[in-house]
């Protein structure tokens, strides 16, 4: 799984009844995309994660800005 800053990060429920969990990922802490990111939850908390086949990954379409 690779990812860039500001991608949309959803956790798909296990279970039945159990409600999809989404953030956007603040920081990617891994090599060349790679977990762990952490991930500024919409319920408002943010927590460094270690996603698992039950995610998927929105790749944001704006390309990241360089800084000089």
């Amino acid at each position: 799984m690779q990812a860039q800053v500001g991608d949309e990060i959803v956790v798909h429920g296990r279970h039945v009844g159990e409600h999809e969990r989404s953030g956007v990922i603040a920081e990617v802490r891994g090599s060349d995309g790679a977990p762990p990111y952490l991930v500024k939850w919409d319920d408002g908390k943010q927590a460094v994660f270690f996603p698992s086949n039950d995610c998927t990954i929105g790749h944001s379409h704006s390309a990241p800005t360089r800084q000089a």
